[in-house]
């Protein structure tokens, strides 16, 4: 493995896989001594940011039971 001149590295996909590093998933990097390290930074996870960015979208108000009937075909 290597470091291009843009200082971009591959990270293996069976890790990414392994550990969860998604497209667009945030990370940091941590030094100790003369060692670092990557980890995912302590942002929302994809399914997260999505139900924040959905939030109050909504345009039909409902009440829980009216929805409820309408999935139940009451």
């Amino acid at each position: 493995m290597h470091i291009t001149s843009k200082g971009q590295v591959t990270i293996p996909q069976e890790l990414r896989e392994r550990h969860g590093f998604l497209p667009l998933t945030e990370v940091d990097f941590v030094e100790e001594g003369d060692r670092v390290y990557l980890k995912k930074a302590g942002s929302p996870s994809r399914g997260e940011a999505l139900v924040r960015r959905l939030a109050g979208s909504a345009t039909v108000r409902m009440s829980t039971d009216e929805i409820l009937a309408l999935t139940r075909g009451d």
